[in-house]
């Protein structure tokens, strides 16, 4: 099983219950926190908070959005229409004619299903323990493969992470031999100039131990120490069980922080070619590290 997930993921899942069928979808993208919009039909709404924290527990962080929505049979959907409130206008509106002597309207379904109510529901839904069940469990199950799709990304972020720090890994080895040859030329170049100048008096024991003091400022043994550190420490971290996407990117930095140092003490062309290869790597780990989890 892949240790890390990405924070990109999809999932929907549909159910039915007393001729309704209940529809959910989820997604989400990457973000720093847990960022979650949810949408949720009406019969729904007084399960708000329940269903924040279904969502919470299982996703984490990533900037989410949910709906529920619920997708009605036509045949037990029709508003019904009061039949004793019809008769009462029915009655109503004859006696006034009789009494006024105004005569009745020529087309009485037209005027009595324009009053007021006659089509307006009178009893409010209320959520019944049986369809809530139903529809947690279709939460639950978007969330799941919400989830999956989750794994299945993180799989490829592990996939391409390892590649970046094995090829870091391999072009830091590359560095080796130049690094050795580089010193000999500084020594070599300095000498050279000296005794280009004539008649110079200098102290060999002075210039030996600027030499030295040269040479150490350009050293870069412990960036390249701290950095095989880092890189080893991106291994241990991806195996951890889930959410270190944020550690990741901080070690990320780190490394960063080596390879620009590394460039700086280079002083050699082949060596700088090496570090901006290593800068691109490092580039991509950081544009994808973004991504986990």
């Amino acid at each position: 099983m892949n240790m890390i997930k990405s924070m990109t993921g999809y999932g929907k899942a549909t159910a039915a219950c007393k001729g309704k069928k209940i529809h959910v979808e989820i997604k989400s993208l990457n973000s720093k926190t847990l960022d979650l919009s949810a949408r949720i039909a009406p019969l729904y709404r007084e399960k708000e908070m329940e269903i924040r924290q279904m969502i919470t527990a299982r996703l984490i962080r990533g900037k989410v959005d949910f709906s529920i929505w619920i997708e009605k049979d036509a045949a037990t959907d029709a508003t019904p229409i009061n039949a004793a409130l019809v008769e009462n206008y029915y009655r109503q509106i004859k006696n006034i004619a009789q009494t006024t002597g105004i005569p009745e309207p020529q087309d009485w379904f037209y005027t009595l299903l324009r009053l007021p109510d006659v089509t307006t529901r009178t009893e409010n839904e209320e959520l019944e323990y049986e369809e809530w069940n139903t529809a947690r469990s279709a939460i639950e199950e978007a969330i799941g493969h919400l989830i999956e799709f989750r794994n299945q990304e993180g799989a490829a972020l592990e996939k391409k992470f390892t590649e970046k720090i094995d090829n870091i890994g391999a072009l830091l080895k590359s560095i080796e031999p130049y690094e050795k040859s580089r010193v000999e030329k500084i020594k070599a170049r300095i000498t050279e100039g000296l005794k280009a100048i004539p008649d110079v008096e200098y102290d060999k024991n002075r210039l030996e131990q600027e030499l030295i003091y040269y040479i150490e400022k350009l050293d870069i043994s412990e960036e390249k120490q701290r950095l095989a550190n880092h890189l080893a420490y991106f291994r241990e971290t991806m195996k951890e069980n889930g959410g270190q996407g944020k550690k990741l990117g901080f070690i990320a930095q780190e490394m960063g922080r080596e390879i620009n140092t590394t460039g700086s003490k280079s002083n050699n062309a082949e060596m700088q070619n090496i570090v901006v290869k290593m800068k691109d790597e490092l580039e991509q780990i950081k544009e994808q590290v973004l991504n986990a989890l």
